[in-house]
């Protein structure tokens, strides 16, 4: 089916030609979308302790940047040109942010980021740069000019307190509107200007290194592993020189170290356990009074349940991740799990084997009674 979000590509054509290999601008992709915040709702995010934020200010090659939470003076004394305020996460806060992002579960979840919103006045901007990752960028209110380049020179600007190109080469040029999204694949440079008093959505993927993938597997089997023996040398030698580490012993420590094997499941383990792990600054809180089991069941039973914005779900085979914790579910606990992990949410009547599992997350503060 032809998506609109997409230009009237479909999900799997956008894949197939777009994902990861070309910019595509696509126009009046949300059709009457004039954004989900206010600018002054927006500041009072930023000044929150639970909310990342930062405040960016300059152009050309003077650059600064300022780090939530603020105060609202720090908004009255700015001037009416050249800032950018972003508030990542939005999701995470705002309902109506978390919709906006189920629009984009073409995309698997264990890939998706988080809705990161910009809010800039004439001139504001963070210059021209590039991201390591896929990045959908919808217009709300006002207007951006958007100019990119497929340049292959990434150098950066010395001394900036933001990763900005030193070089930056046009290709193409758009001004985009309310409800107009530019997708881009990583590493196209990229250079947004508010036009007038403007609000950007941002779409960001996950893409970890191969280095922070291979950090994070070793740390896996560090808690995992459990390797049996003990050094040994019955058959020591004396050596000419004691302050030499012998080749005897060093073949011995490569053997041992030899044992450390993995197999797919050891991979798809980890995967599930790294994928769902919230970012170290995310928290959850619990309900400050929470229904009891009984009235749990009932309501929850009536109007579903829905994942914290927070959660991230996953699941690989009958195995399933939550907010980096593992379980294996009963095999017809299973459909209900998969269809809340895809949808993050699950209609009522909920399984009766799934409530204690559910008030569980419910008291961590993992998942809510649905609301209408």
């Amino acid at each position: 089916m032809k998506n609109p979000l997409l230009g009237g590509l479909t999900p799997a054509r956008f894949l197939r030609e777009v994902w990861h290999k070309r910019p595509l601008l696509i126009r009046n992709a949300v059709p009457g979308f004039e954004g989900l915040l206010s600018p002054a709702e927006m500041q009072q995010l930023a000044c929150r302790e639970d909310v990342e934020s930062r405040l960016i200010q300059g152009g050309g090659t003077r650059w600064q940047l300022d780090h939530g939470p603020f105060r609202k003076a720090d908004f009255r004394r700015l001037p009416k040109t050249e800032w950018t305020l972003l508030v990542q996460s939005l999701n995470h806060v705002l309902p109506e942010a978390d919709a906006l992002l189920s629009r984009f579960d073409f995309i698997p979840h264990a890939r998706l980021d988080d809705l990161m919103v910009s809010y800039a006045v004439p001139g504001g901007s963070v210059g021209p740069h590039f991201d390591s990752y896929d990045v959908f960028l919808l217009q709300g209110r006002g207007h951006r000019r958007w100019q990119i380049s497929t340049q292959t020179d990434l150098a950066l600007l010395d001394g900036a307190p933001l990763k900005i190109l030193r070089r930056f080469e046009i290709e193409d040029e758009w001004v985009l509107g309310p409800g107009d999204m530019l997708y881009l694949p990583p590493h196209v440079a990229h250079y947004g200007v508010a036009e007038d008093d403007c609000m950007t959505y941002s779409v960001g993927f996950r893409a970890p290194t191969t280095e922070e993938l291979a950090h994070g597997f070793l740390m896996h089997l560090q808690d995992t592993l459990t390797l049996e023996g003990r050094y040994a040398d019955p058959d020591l030698r004396l050596q000419a020189h004691p302050g030499q580490i012998s080749r005897a012993m060093l073949a011995q420590i490569e053997a041992m170290i030899a044992k450390i094997k993995w197999s797919r499941h050891d991979v798809a383990e980890f995967a599930g356990r790294y994928l769902s792990e919230p970012k170290p600054n995310v928290f959850f809180d619990p309900p400050e009074a929470p229904l009891g089991r009984a009235a749990f069941n009932r309501l929850a039973n009536k109007a579903g349940v829905a994942l914290n914005p927070k959660s991230r779900l996953l699941f690989t085979g009958g195995r399933f991740f939550i907010n980096g914790e593992a379980f294996t579910p009963a095999a017809d606990e299973v459909p209900a799990l998969q269809a809340l992990a895809d949808q993050r949410r699950l209609a009522a009547p909920l399984p009766a084997s799934l409530r204690e599992r559910f008030h569980e997350w419910y008291e961590a503060g993992w998942l809510e009674i649905d609301a209408p």
